[in-house]
């Protein structure tokens, strides 16, 4: 290998790196959530931060995304509701659960006026990304490949959530 070839070699791993890297960069905390426009539950930054687990606020404020059969939502199975971990809004029931085999809990449909959604052009591919309707945190993204009678996967991030068992809903 000549010297050449190995400054080129090592720009060219340089400037994929950063690429890469950059296609995985979160984004400012509340950015796009602000841009989204108000919410009827707002918070700081630094009260959002006080409130959620660093995980939490990464995916709810930052539009993370948890590893995937990280969460134990994924295989709850028990009758309840669940909620987002920002704001205590009831965004999926069970009953509309179900195992799309992804790592994430999945939802045929969401509660009504529980979620919002919008464009998500990160990533080379275009999805829509939905948030809680009260809070306008993060909770993941809707796919046109779920089951009947909607057809859509909601692909739910398990630490966006709080599960309420149906007991505990009632009482």
């Amino acid at each position: 290998m000549t010297r050449r070839q190995f400054l080129y070699g090592g720009a060219a791993l340089i400037g994929a790196s950063a690429f890469v890297g950059s296609m995985f960069q979160r984004r400012t905390a509340g950015s796009a959530i602000a841009a989204e426009g108000s919410f009827p539950v707002t918070k700081t930054d630094a009260e959002w931060r006080a409130a959620l687990s660093d995980a939490q606020y990464n995916v709810l404020r930052q539009e993370g995304t948890e590893r995937a059969f990280t969460s134990p939502l994924d295989t709850e199975k028990r009758t309840g509701m669940f909620h987002c971990a920002g704001c205590d809004n009831a965004v999926y029931s069970s009953e509309k659960k179900y195992d799309s085999g992804t790592g994430w809990p999945s939802f045929w449909e969401a509660e009504a006026n529980a979620i919002g959604t919008k464009v998500d052009n990160t990533l080379f591919m275009t999805r829509t990304e939905c948030h809680c309707a009260r809070c306008g945190g993060h909770l993941g993204h809707i796919f046109d490949d779920g089951p009947q009678p909607t057809g859509k996967r909601h692909c739910i991030n398990g630490v966006a959530m709080n599960f309420k068992p149906r007991d505990a809903v009632a009482g």
